[in-house]
């Protein structure tokens, strides 16, 4: 799976054009700005869009689908919780599947209901719901910091140190960074009760 990372618009945001080594498949994560950009790396490597995905259902992540759509013919895929137009649900555990590669869905919500991260290939993408130093806010709408403490520590800090972390924006030291590296200088992701947590993200 080759992964084009590509930092897009005003935000910091990343899209990404994930490439089937073995087939033309890819699929394009979070499209939002620089829409000409995305295509032309889809078009110089000959890449058939199966679909669009969101990682959450915020505009900056999403702002750009009806355009890729529209140029692209691939269907919007969503986490089922979404509250914005798609076109396929998937749930936790379910499977993305482009030419002979695939990413297991895995539902990751605080930052919003529908968040989920994308894990395959020894690749995490994470959206918002984990950033290189940070995590994602849970002051917007559907933002939860309990749920967000039970992602990170019940579900991301579970997996695989050696898992390579593709953030959802560009907030921290590095693009990118390994699971295991976060564990140990994020500090979100250090041992702590609830109560805790809920207190240095600045509720209660």
């Amino acid at each position: 799976m080759i992964v084009h990372q590509i930092p897009v618009g005003s935000m910091q945001n990343f899209t990404y054009v994930l490439e089937d080594e073995s087939t033309s498949e890819g699929i394009i994560i979070d499209p939002s700005w620089d829409l000409d950009e995305i295509m032309r790396i889809v078009q110089k490597n000959n890449i058939k869009v199966k679909y669009i995905v969101n990682t959450h259902h915020h505009f900056d992540h999403t702002i750009g689908n009806d355009t890729i759509k529209n140029e692209t013919g691939a269907p919007i895929l969503q986490y089922k919780t979404s509250t914005i137009k798609h076109d396929l649900e998937v749930s936790d555990g379910d499977k993305i599947k482009f030419g002979s590669s695939e990413l297991t869905v895995v539902h990751t919500p605080g930052h919003s209901k529908d968040s989920m991260c994308l894990v395959g290939d020894g690749k995490i993408f994470s959206g918002d719901t984990l950033f290189v130093g940070t995590c994602g806010r849970v002051d917007l709408p559907g933002g939860d910091a309990r749920e967000l403490y039970h992602s990170i520590v019940n579900i991301l800090r579970k997996m695989d140190d050696n898992l390579v972390m593709y953030p959802g924006h560009n907030y921290g030291s590095a693009p990118t960074s390994t699971l295991g590296t976060q564990k140990k200088m994020n500090f979100v992701m250090q041992p702590r009760t609830e109560a805790e947590f809920l207190e240095i993200m600045g509720i209660g």
